[in-house]
């Protein structure tokens, strides 16, 4: 009996130590593993987002795919960022405010600042944006409520951006830009440049007397279509852009809008004028029955405004289509040159000089849309619509994979082509008016 009990003191004493030994394990190695296991997860939680952010900057990459230079990229980075914060620390923050009083301010802010605007509400009285690009500071304010010595004047550096197109637009830019002189001759601004949507016969001699060179407030123009007055030194060639006032969006490109089969040879969705090369367009898709294989949409008056069921047809005729016919209106540049773009549809778009004065300038002698020529647009330039039909022929040759690779390269060039223009207007504005703060 005894001989049980002392038996079974030690069963139970081995019993305690192994439970001993298997308790200190989990305190001392459970926690670390509990820990790494938490990481992995944190990391996969996060590799989503991440990779949401990388697909729309290159629709086209993977986060999956290996990057043999990965860190010497990151290095780089780093070493990069090192340098770029010590400029900053070492240089005075700078501040310039846009007045956005035309729809091409939307073009400017949201699509080539890629900036946004609260409240989101496109109709809001008052909309206001605000970001960084180095060591200058950007804000954005646009809207019905933002009118001349109505609202607070919050920086001395101001680009103004005005419709200059039609008479009634006029009155309203000058009475905009008598305003803003007479903050400049008060002091209350040190600088200012305007972003003028120029009349399309580029007839702009209305703001010549604005201008600084001519004893106005004036150092910068930025002036859309092909006007003779550009220089590059104080007028610039600006894009017309997207059609902002009829709410086209910011579009952001997906895998099914490059690799997808598009059901469409062409598109043209637009108002067809009498007598105008428009009309022999549709006459010439008619003729070799190609109306029936692009998404052809014509209406006899111009409409100003879109409804949400037109604005979705015309997105979708984009969408869907190879090509996108782009014929002379008033002016040979138009919006849906930009919008083509947008959706990958290769614009065709009519190499011709429309009437009126616009032409070369002293630093470009490619007029027409000398801007996206000198930026090697890859578009399809043509000089007569009678050309048509045999770059359709060929369009029906032209295999899946190699329109893919055209697609790219043209989403591309155009986010390289927004990117330019915001390089090059950053710093067009900020050498211009830091050295008049030097003088």
């Amino acid at each position: 009996m005894r001989l049980t009990r002392k038996r079974l003191c030690s069963i139970l004493i081995a019993l305690y130590c192994l439970f001993s030994i298997y308790a200190a394990y989990h305190v001392f190695f459970g926690r670390r593993r509990r820990t790494q296991d938490a990481s992995l997860r944190g990391l996969r939680k996060g590799a989503a987002p991440a990779r949401e952010r990388r697909g729309r900057e290159q629709s086209t990459l993977r986060s999956e795919e290996w990057n043999p230079w990965e860190e010497d990229e990151k290095n780089e980075q780093k070493h990069r960022l090192q340098i770029l914060n010590k400029s900053t620390k070492e240089k005075k923050d700078f501040h310039v405010q846009i007045w956005g009083k035309a729809a091409i301010g939307l073009y400017l802010w949201e699509h080539i600042f890629e900036g946004l605007l609260e409240p989101t509400d496109v109709t809001a009285q008052r909309r206001e944006g605000n970001l960084v690009v180095g060591r200058t500071h950007y804000s954005f304010i646009t809207g019905p409520a933002v009118v001349p010595g109505y609202f607070s004047v919050d920086e001395n550096n101001v680009v103004l951006v005005l419709n200059g197109r039609e008479k009634a637009k006029v009155f309203y830019a000058t009475q905009w830009l008598l305003y803003a002189q007479n903050l400049v001759q008060t002091q209350k601004l040190k600088h200012l440049a305007v972003v003028l949507l120029g009349n399309e016969h580029c007839n702009n001699e209305w703001i010549n007397q604005f201008l600084k060179r001519n004893g106005g407030s004036v150092e910068l123009l930025f002036i859309i279509y092909d006007s003779p007055w550009i220089n590059n030194m104080d007028v610039f060639q600006w894009p017309l852009g997207v059609a902002t006032y009829r709410n086209f969006p910011v579009v952001e490109a997906n895998w099914s809008m490059l690799h997808n089969e598009r059901p469409y040879l062409c598109n043209f969705v637009g108002t067809i004028y009498e007598n105008s090369s428009r009309q022999a367009l549709m006459n010439i898709l008619k003729q070799d029955g190609n109306d029936k294989l692009c998404w052809v949409s014509a209406r006899e008056q111009w409409q100003p405004q879109e409804t949400n069921e037109s604005l979705k047809n015309y997105q979708d005729a984009l969408r869907q289509s190879d090509l996108t016919l782009c014929p002379a209106g008033v002016n040979t540049e138009c919006y849906r040159i930009y919008e083509a773009c947008s959706y990958g549809s290769v614009p065709v778009v009519e190499d011709v000089m429309t009437a009126g004065s616009c032409g070369n300038s002293s630093v470009y002698h490619n007029a027409p849309l000398q801007l996206l020529k000198s930026m090697n647009a890859p578009f399809i330039f043509i000089k007569n619509w009678k050309e048509l039909p045999a770059i359709l022929e060929k369009e029906k040759t032209i295999i899946l994979q190699e329109k893919i690779q055209r697609r790219k390269r043209l989403l591309h060039w155009y986010q390289y082509f927004k990117a330019e223009l915001k390089m090059r207007f950053i710093n067009i504005v900020e050498s211009s008016f830091l050295k008049n703060n030097k003088g």
